[in-house]
């Protein structure tokens, strides 16, 4: 069924959302004509938005301004929301133990809309490893941490999830992704060779918090001939890492137990 009609409207706030989200889903920046035509606006229209935008640093001229494209700002904002700094605050001790254990990096993932991000990243003692940027987003349907998010979720939340994921995928099988999330929500964790880098394998495991997943942990491990610690070994201290994050989420403690 359509969308209901908005009660209220607010002219030039939705102007700016439409740039903002058009600029957030672009893989490079995009001309003021871009910009016009992906909105669906004329240039006089969004001109000036453009100019407040860019005053505010929501978005910059890239290098020879050749276009525009969305600044850290937005994501540093939702960085301080109180859910997610305090998980960040939470399990950034307990990640950087899980690295220096394990000798792999980890780092820490989020829903955002019908994909994820990583907010938090610890890297590993040795000389070996494959981290992943801080503000990383992939789309939520194919990546490891995604398939943990939708996993442990009530139905409810996880349907209305795929149905936005299905607007962004309209081919996406999702009877098969279904098969998998029961499977994961089932075993506890998700192991999955990586799409992105061979001969990597994706471990994640859910921080829960009443329940459902806030937050996905995640390593992508590399085998070493010189690991001490096998992928089981490994796959152990991570569930023993998000259970002792999820806990001290729980009642509200931030500091690692030694």
């Amino acid at each position: 069924m359509p969308n209901p009609a908005p009660k209220y409207r607010a002219p030039a706030l939705d102007k700016g959302l439409d740039i903002l989200e058009l600029l957030a889903g672009a893989n490079r920046p995009l001309s003021i004509a871009e910009i016009s035509e992906g909105v669906g606006r004329s240039r006089g229209e969004i001109f000036r938005m453009l100019q407040v935008l860019e005053e505010r640093d929501y978005i910059a001229r890239g290098e020879g301004d050749v276009g525009y494209s969305v600044t850290p700002r937005l994501f540093r904002l939702g960085m301080e929301q109180p859910p997610v700094k305090s998980a960040i605050e939470t399990a950034l001790p307990v990640m950087h133990h899980l690295a220096d254990v394990c000798g792999q990096a980890c780092h820490l993932v989020v829903p955002s809309g019908e994909q994820i991000v990583v907010v938090a990243r610890v890297d590993p003692p040795g000389e070996v490893a494959l981290v992943v940027r801080v503000g990383h987003r992939r789309p939520m349907s194919q990546s490891t941490s995604g398939h943990i998010l939708l996993a442990f979720q009530e139905e409810t939340v996880r349907e209305r999830w795929l149905d936005l994921i299905t607007r962004y995928e309209p081919a996406l099988d999702r009877k098969k992704l279904t098969k998998l999330l029961t499977q994961l929500r089932t075993r506890g964790y998700a192991r999955e060779q990586s799409n992105v880098v061979d001969a990597v394998t994706d471990l994640s495991a859910p921080i829960l918090q009443h329940g459902s997943a806030v937050c996905a942990l995640t390593i992508p491990y590399i085998e070493q001939q010189t690991g001490a610690q096998h992928m089981d070994d490994v796959i152990a201290a991570l569930l023993q890492a998000t259970a002792e994050i999820s806990e001290a989420l729980q009642f509200g403690t931030a500091t690692r137990s030694t």
